[in-house]
Protein backbone atom coordinates (compact mmCIF):
# COMPACT_ATOMS: atom_id res chain seq x y z
CA UNK A 1 0.00 0.00 0.00
CA UNK A 2 1.62 3.38 -1.40
CA UNK A 3 -0.06 6.87 -0.20
CA UNK A 4 0.01 9.56 -2.18
CA UNK A 5 3.73 11.83 -1.99
CA UNK A 6 1.29 14.99 -0.82
CA UNK A 7 -0.19 12.57 2.05
CA UNK A 8 2.76 11.45 3.13
CA UNK A 9 4.66 14.78 3.26
CA UNK A 10 1.31 16.20 4.88
CA UNK A 11 2.01 12.94 7.83
CA UNK A 12 5.57 13.75 8.12
CA UNK A 13 4.78 17.57 9.09
CA UNK A 14 2.61 16.61 11.35
CA UNK A 15 4.46 13.70 13.33
CA UNK A 16 5.52 15.10 16.77
CA UNK A 17 9.13 14.60 17.43
CA UNK A 18 9.04 15.80 20.92
CA UNK A 19 8.31 12.23 22.45
CA UNK A 20 11.12 9.95 24.27
CA UNK A 21 12.06 6.95 23.34
CA UNK A 22 9.85 4.38 25.44
CA UNK A 23 8.47 0.83 24.93
CA UNK A 24 6.39 -2.42 26.17
CA UNK A 25 7.69 -2.64 29.70
CA UNK A 26 8.18 0.77 30.70
CA UNK A 27 6.67 3.24 33.15
CA UNK A 28 5.31 6.43 31.53
CA UNK A 29 3.63 9.52 33.05
CA UNK A 30 1.27 11.01 30.34
CA UNK A 31 0.46 14.56 30.57
CA UNK A 32 -3.09 14.87 29.36
CA UNK A 33 -5.23 17.92 29.24
CA UNK A 34 -8.57 18.16 30.02
CA UNK A 35 -10.76 21.10 28.93
CA UNK A 36 -13.22 21.71 31.45
CA UNK A 37 -16.05 24.52 30.14
CA UNK A 38 -13.60 27.07 28.94
CA UNK A 39 -10.85 26.16 31.21
CA UNK A 40 -8.36 23.46 30.38
CA UNK A 41 -5.62 21.88 32.66
CA UNK A 42 -3.33 19.16 32.86
CA UNK A 43 -4.08 15.33 34.17
CA UNK A 44 -1.14 12.28 34.59
CA UNK A 45 -1.85 9.22 33.83
CA UNK A 46 1.03 6.94 34.66
CA UNK A 47 1.01 3.25 34.27
CA UNK A 48 2.74 0.76 32.27
CA UNK A 49 3.20 0.90 28.68
CA UNK A 50 1.35 -2.66 27.51
CA UNK A 51 1.19 -2.09 23.93
CA UNK A 52 2.83 -0.25 21.13
CA UNK A 53 1.40 0.19 17.48
CA UNK A 54 4.17 2.07 15.19
CA UNK A 55 3.14 3.57 11.41
CA UNK A 56 1.58 6.78 10.53
CA UNK A 57 -1.41 6.73 12.81
CA UNK A 58 0.75 4.70 16.11
CA UNK A 59 -0.78 5.00 19.18
CA UNK A 60 0.42 3.12 21.91
CA UNK A 61 -1.70 1.80 25.56
CA UNK A 62 -0.85 2.62 28.78
CA UNK A 63 -2.28 -0.01 31.73
CA UNK A 64 -2.56 1.53 35.40
CA UNK A 65 -4.46 0.73 38.66
CA UNK A 66 -7.08 2.71 40.10
CA UNK A 67 -8.85 1.84 43.65
CA UNK A 68 -8.13 -1.76 42.61
CA UNK A 69 -9.40 -1.76 38.77
CA UNK A 70 -7.32 -2.18 35.71
CA UNK A 71 -7.44 0.99 33.73
CA UNK A 72 -6.53 0.85 30.28
CA UNK A 73 -5.70 4.17 27.93
CA UNK A 74 -5.02 4.16 23.86
CA UNK A 75 -2.97 7.22 23.13
CA UNK A 76 -1.80 8.57 19.49
CA UNK A 77 1.01 9.39 19.38
CA UNK A 78 0.21 12.23 17.16
CA UNK A 79 -2.86 13.52 19.59
CA UNK A 80 -3.39 17.07 20.59
CA UNK A 81 -4.18 15.79 24.16
CA UNK A 82 -1.29 14.97 25.10
CA UNK A 83 1.03 17.64 26.47
CA UNK A 84 4.18 15.51 26.89
CA UNK A 85 5.24 11.98 27.73
CA UNK A 86 7.83 10.98 30.31
CA UNK A 87 9.55 7.67 31.39
CA UNK A 88 9.71 6.87 34.99
CA UNK A 89 10.97 3.21 34.90
CA UNK A 90 11.93 0.19 32.44
CA UNK A 91 11.08 -3.41 32.99
CA UNK A 92 12.87 -6.25 31.11
CA UNK A 93 10.33 -7.70 29.43
CA UNK A 94 10.92 -10.43 26.29
CA UNK A 95 7.36 -10.02 24.74
CA UNK A 96 6.23 -7.09 22.32
CA UNK A 97 2.64 -7.08 23.82
CA UNK A 98 2.20 -7.56 27.51
CA UNK A 99 -1.43 -8.36 27.61
CA UNK A 100 -0.99 -11.09 30.11
CA UNK A 101 -0.45 -8.35 32.91
CA UNK A 102 -4.64 -7.61 32.63
CA UNK A 103 -4.89 -11.37 34.35
CA UNK A 104 -2.24 -10.67 37.40
CA UNK A 105 -2.78 -8.50 40.29
CA UNK A 106 -0.84 -7.08 43.25
CA UNK A 107 2.56 -8.55 43.45
CA UNK A 108 2.65 -11.15 40.76
CA UNK A 109 2.33 -8.18 38.19
CA UNK A 110 5.09 -6.53 39.01
CA UNK A 111 7.80 -6.16 36.38
CA UNK A 112 11.68 -6.62 36.71
CA UNK A 113 13.76 -2.96 36.75
CA UNK A 114 16.05 -2.49 34.64
CA UNK A 115 18.28 0.90 34.22
CA UNK A 116 18.41 2.45 31.25
CA UNK A 117 19.56 5.80 30.11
Amino acid sequence: MSTHPVMQRLAEKLNRTDLPPFGPGDTVRVQVRIKEGDKERLQAFEGVVIARKNGPQGSFTVRKMSFGQGVERIFPFNSKVIDKVERVRSAKVRRARLFYLRGLRGKAARLKEIERS
